[in-house]
């Protein structure tokens, strides 16, 4: 049993930013599809789904992009365009380093992709200051599909109101809510920070 409540982080929309219309743009540019175009087949394609489940790999994932909406360019230039997407709230990521200090345990928790993972790891030092990280690509599960929260139990070594988690997404909180976590619907970092600090 914890002593200390664990601190479970969503990252996109919580920690980072991301806009999908800039990979759009950059990806159109070498592609049939005009932006408009792209960011709508990103948006409608079940590719994303099925690679940041793990279903694809990245190879997988490009090969199958790239004959849908022609891309003329290789893995390594389409991996840049696609993962610079992010930028950080530094309200959020400042309030995780403050609690890290403090000694309580912290953990992202993301529907996401390996891209996206080693772009922010590269380029965002926050990322380095967690316990651990839960990532549905690596677990074959998305938020909110139950395997997805029993592995991140399973890391943090807790269970119930042991977790606080917060996320943007309203489903993926109604899931930890209905396993006992006290679940923040984040919308916006002064009103996150209050609900956090409410419950240590």
């Amino acid at each position: 049993m914890n002593t200390n409540p664990v601190l479970v982080f969503d990252l996109g929309k919580v920690l980072v930013d991301f806009d999908y219309s800039i990979a759009a743009e950059n990806i159109a540019r070498h592609s049939r599809l005009g932006p408009r175009e792209l960011h709508a087949f990103l948006g409608s394609s079940p590719l994303l789904a099925d690679y940041e489940s793990g279903r694809l790999s990245r190879e997988e994932f490009f090969k199958s992009l790239k004959e849908a909406v022609g891309f003329q360019k290789g893995l390594l230039e389409f991996s840049g365009f696609f993962a610079d997407i992010f930028t950080e709230i530094p309200l959020m990521t400042g309030f995780q380093r403050e609690l890290s200090k403090q000694g309580f345990q912290t953990y992202i928790f993301s529907n996401t992709n390996d891209l996206a993972v080693e772009h922010i790891r590269k380029n965002f030092p926050f990322f380095a200051d967690f316990n651990g990280y839960v990532y549905s690509f690596q677990v074959g599960a998305m938020k909110p599909q139950p395997a997805i929260y029993e592995a991140m139990e399973s890391m943090a070594c807790a269970k119930g109101r042991e977790l606080i988690y917060i996320d943007d997404r309203p489903e993926n909180i109604e899931a930890g809510l209905a396993r006992g976590w006290q679940a923040i619907l984040h919308e916006d970092p002064v009103k996150t920070r209050r609900e956090v600090i409410s419950r240590l």
